[in-house]
């Protein structure tokens, strides 16, 4: 339970503090009035700050990302999710490691004749740490590499991929469910969702996808998320299809979309995402029930308003993906031997056949395709 909240304005930041000495005097008797347990700054500190903090106020202090890696950890169900999880959790610890913790100065003692300083508990407790690391990032790297593997199953029997983004708690498990008739956990809370989770769409043109819901992104989101979740977000660099899904009758709603166009801009630059997804990207103004309905959410540019809860503009917004889809489709001409059926059963079950001409010698057709698709089809193998 919250039982106070305020908003600093800061000069400078102290060093040694983060806040200004007032400031740190006011709160430290709020919090010995309150019998306050915990505080919590919404900004990151250093193992410095943080100590001192602590020490003024004789209470614990955990910063932004202490709190986002405490609900992360409540929130990871699969074996992936945990393992990442701990991986953030640990870098993060390793970084508290310093020469401020006077607890961790003791000295074990050396190894017989050698003589000497032992090793401290600061070291041991570091090397404790790394050792761990090197064992999660492998646990992690089979994780990736079964995934991996669940990936070119799916593009041999391909369907184009539609992933859902956007900031933390803006319905995207909601909208899942609505599209796709699943019953993924979807709650009213931060980061609901950290597993990738994928159900099958069937779109009014009778093409099938498959619906990809990622976790959430949030503002200044520590290092140590970033990389250790780096893996979630592989399902949006390979969608075929991103549907950034929005809060619309959230008030912070345009600067939650600039922090997600700010992650995939980020993953744009160190090549984890190509340089066009920005044409393959539909924008979803999400919880329009909130707003009166569709017409009571703002009028954007190429933008669908939706409500997840009353199923209201969802049938626009399938017609829209259909149509994304199929703008990136490619026409090409085949001639197939007669014999050959698998592969034109294969080009009416992967494209769209928009003419066909038998003859005694060949079957000619022109067909849709995606590009990988048509690549696919053409290779040798």
């Amino acid at each position: 339970m919250v039982v106070h909240q305020a908003i600093l304005p800061l000069r400078m930041r102290k060093p040694a503090t983060l806040l200004g000495g007032g400031q740190v005097e006011t709160l430290g008797q709020i919090v010995l009035d309150q019998s306050i347990d915990v505080a919590i700054v919404d900004s990151q500190l250093s193992p410095v700050q943080q100590r001192n903090l602590e020490r003024a106020w004789n209470c614990k202090v955990i910063d932004r990302t202490a709190l986002i890696l405490d609900i992360f950890g409540e929130r990871a169900v699969t074996r992936e999710g945990t393992l990442q999880v701990e991986l953030a959790h640990l870098a993060y610890q390793r970084s508290r490691l310093v020469r401020s913790w006077t607890h961790l100065e003791r000295q074990r003692g050396g190894f017989g004749f050698l003589g000497g300083p032992g090793e401290t508990q600061i070291e041991a407790d570091r090397r404790l740490i790394d050792e761990r690391l090197v064992r999660l990032k492998k646990e992690l790297q089979q994780v990736r590499r079964t995934r991996g593997l669940h990936r070119s199953a799916r593009k041999r029997v391909p369907f184009p991929v539609v992933a859902l983004v956007g900031y933390t708690n803006a319905g995207k498990s909601t909208l899942f469910n609505a599209l796709t008739g699943s019953a993924v956990v979807a709650r009213d809370q931060l980061f609901a969702t950290l597993d990738p989770t994928m159900r099958g769409l069937r779109l009014p043109s009778g093409r099938r996808a498959i619906l990809s819901d990622t976790v959430g992104f949030i503002s200044e989101l520590p290092h140590e998320l970033v990389e250790a979740f780096r893996a979630t977000l592989e399902e949006v660099s390979e969608a075929d299809i991103i549907l950034h899904v929005r809060d619309a009758a959230h008030p912070d709603t345009v600067s939650q979309h600039a922090d997600v166009i700010g992650v995939l801009t980020g993953m744009e630059r160190d090549g984890a995402l190509d340089e066009n997804w920005r044409s393959r990207t539909i924008e979803v103004m999400n919880k329009a029930d909130l707003m009166g309905g569709v017409d009571g959410v703002p009028a954007r540019a190429g933008a669908i308003a939706v409500s997840s809860i009353t199923g209201e503009g969802l049938n626009i917004l399938a017609a829209a993906i259909d149509r994304k889809i199929a703008e990136r489709m490619e026409t090409a001409d085949y001639s197939i031997e007669p014999s050959d059926g698998a592969r034109l059963a294969w080009l009416y079950e992967h494209g769209e056949v928009v003419a066909r001409r038998d003859e005694p010698e060949a079957v000619h057709v022109t067909v849709r395709l995606l590009p990988a698709d048509r690549a696919r089809f053409e290779s040798p193998s």
